[in-house]
């Protein structure tokens, strides 16, 4: 059996790199299929023999950065993302020994595509960053060149220029939020989700080669041009929507809201919570005015609060219409916030607008020296006008009843039904950590902040903590029952739990998931129910460990302590009594 060489390249991820070389290591001894392993750049590896090299069969590529490809000269090689050997390590080694390519020189020239990529999640922490490490080794793999702009919590990283776009063959957007496309115009895009890239990447490239669909001038995507027809072309076919993004459907919009409204709660959080820290439990009384408090809650409370509710309405209608939902999705919002209908109403709001507003600028055509009046009157004015409307005599009134009835019974939990809700909030966080049952429950607790009910935060964020604590300190309580990479990367697994980063145990999960990911449900949910029961509740929507010392951003500060305590003592127990030992 011919010897497999394999080669990993960490680059921002080196604890992910460690841990896909060892998952390989186990499954090709598992397999009895010979292999040398080298971890690229890191201090103290052994590079790979000469020898070894000359009288390998194939060579695996782990990773993006410098791997010293080079000199393996005409050896025959596969390429994969490190993300891919963590959830599918035999099936990276299946590709590596039966289908690995020939040597660059041997790949036509003609093949290579020039890509451009936008990668976005909700939160821009993990995900975002993992998809761009798929797609940027996907397209090695595949033997194009690919620019990948990253839009993360602080703002984009990467950023595309205007030349590098003109000259790309396609536009590849792997989000989970809506994505500004106004200067993709004319060109051939494809959107996905986070989740594609990171998973398959080689396969979504293939699929966006071949599927990829012109952006007309107005946001939308012309379904039906052949990417070398000019721009010009007729107005209903532009109006077409793109095929996968109709896939992503309402969840993507809503996360696109999310996405922006977060920034509103954080600011207005933590500025209500060092009013009161600073002026004490009544600084926003009136006969406080002109106190330092005072002004803090005016700004936390009056501005940065009540922007919350028009914001999620707006950007979600953003999602759905591009630019002409984002006036009527805010005033939608206003209107809904106005009528007490809250968070609820906001994303009603959104989603009436932001459909509204796709129906008219499909459905209204217009001679061409007059299209320019679209954007600024004719769209505007009839899809504020009819959500407004619709706001106000059809579904004000009885969100605004639902959400009264919501939040009467949240406040009033106590006993067996805030210990339930607690479990199942706290449950979600760990069973896909980042995936859509984590981001739902995390979308619905940010979003109840807007109404004044911040106990659920406090079991999502301390929920969400305890999976790479957990783990963390299960590395250090039962170091036999994980391989040395797997205790090193527990280090790195506490800082990202101490900084509410669930992805941080995806790697231990992906390893043993029939093992690791019921502990990693029970110690959250163990921690949301504790949470609750004891009367935390948590003003600000991120942050981890960061921000339980703020004054009054956390009510019963030593309930947290005890819940996250408890949560992680329960994960690293259970993890320690159900899973192998590596071998």
């Amino acid at each position: 059996m011919a010897q497999l060489l394999a080669v990993v390249g960490g680059g921002d991820l080196p604890t992910h790199a460690v841990l896909a070389l060892e998952a390989l290591r186990k499954a090709a001894g598992r397999r009895n299929q010979p292999i040398l392993l080298e971890l690229r750049g890191a201090p103290g590896a052994n590079p790979l023999p000469e020898a070894a090299i000359r009288e390998a069969g194939a060579v695996l590529l782990v990773g993006s950065g410098d791997l010293g490809e080079g000199r393996f000269g005409a050896l025959r090689r596969a390429r994969a993302a490190i993300a891919d050997v963590l959830t599918d390590v035999n099936g990276v080694l299946d590709r590596a020994l039966s289908g690995a390519e020939a040597a660059p020189g041997a790949r036509a020239a003609a093949g290579t595509k020039r890509i451009v990529a936008i990668t976005s999640c909700p939160t821009g922490i993990a995900h975002t960053f993992m998809a761009a490490e798929g797609l940027q080794a996907a397209a090695e793999a595949l033997g194009h060149t690919i620019r990948v702009e990253t839009q993360g919590s602080v703002g984009a990283r990467d950023t595309l220029t205007a030349a590098e776009i003109a000259a790309a063959d396609i536009v590849l957007i792997a989000a989970d939020t809506g994505i500004d496309r106004a200067r993709f115009a004319g060109k051939r895009v494809y959107a996905t989700n986070t989740k594609a890239a990171i998973r398959d990447g080689q396969g979504l490239i293939g699929t966006a080669l071949a599927e990829a669909q012109r952006q007309a001038a107005g946001g939308a995507v012309d379904a039906g041009v052949d990417a070398g027809v000019d721009a010009g072309v007729d107005a209903a076919a532009e109006a077409r929507p793109e095929a996968a993004e109709r896939r992503a459907g309402a969840y993507k919009h809503l996360m696109t809201g999310v996405s922006f409204m977060l920034p509103f709660v954080v600011a207005g959080g933590l500025l209500i919570a060092l009013a009161f820290a600073v002026g004490g439990i009544d600084a926003m009384a009136p006969d406080h005015a002109g106190t330092l408090g005072y002004a803090l809650g005016q700004i936390g409370a009056k501005a940065a609060f009540a922007l919350i509710v028009p914001a999620l309405a707006g950007y979600i209608a953003y999602s759905i219409a591009d630019r002409p939902g984002i006036a009527p999705g805010m005033i939608g919002g206003m209107l809904a916030a106005n009528l007490q209908a809250g968070f609820l109403g906001g994303i009603a709001a959104g989603f009436i607008a932001g459909y509204t507003a796709r129906f008219l600028n499909t459905h209204i055509r217009l001679p061409r020296n007059l299209e320019g009046l679209k954007p600024v009157l004719i769209l505007p004015l009839l899809a504020t006008t009819i959500t407004g409307l619709l706001m106000i005599y059809v579904v004000g009134v009885p969100v605004a009843a639902v959400l009264s009835a919501l939040t009467t019974w949240l406040k009033g939990m106590q006993g067996a039904s805030a210990l339930v809700l607690g479990l199942v909030l706290g449950g979600m966080m760990a069973l896909d950590m980042g995936g859509p049952i984590n981001k739902a429950a995390y979308a619905s607790a940010a979003a109840l902040l807007s109404s004044g009910v911040d106990a659920p935060m406090a079991a999502v964020m301390l929920g969400g903590m305890t999976p790479p604590l957990g783990l963390a300190l299960a590395t250090r309580l039962f170091p036999a029952r994980f391989t040395q990479a797997e205790r090193e990367a527990g280090g790195a697994a506490a800082v990202l739990g101490a900084a509410f980063i669930t992805e941080g145990a995806i790697p231990f999960a992906a390893a043993d998931p029939l093992r690791v990911i019921p502990s990693l449900v029970a110690g959250s949910a163990v921690a949301g129910a504790l949470a609750l029961t004891l009367g935390v509740t948590l003003k600000v929507p991120h942050g981890g460990l960061f921000v339980l010392p703020i004054p009054n951003a956390v009510t019963n500060l030593p309930g947290a302590v005890l819940a996250l305590a408890a949560g992680t003592l329960v994960t690293a127990l259970t993890v320690g009594l159900i899973k192998k030992r590596p071998g």
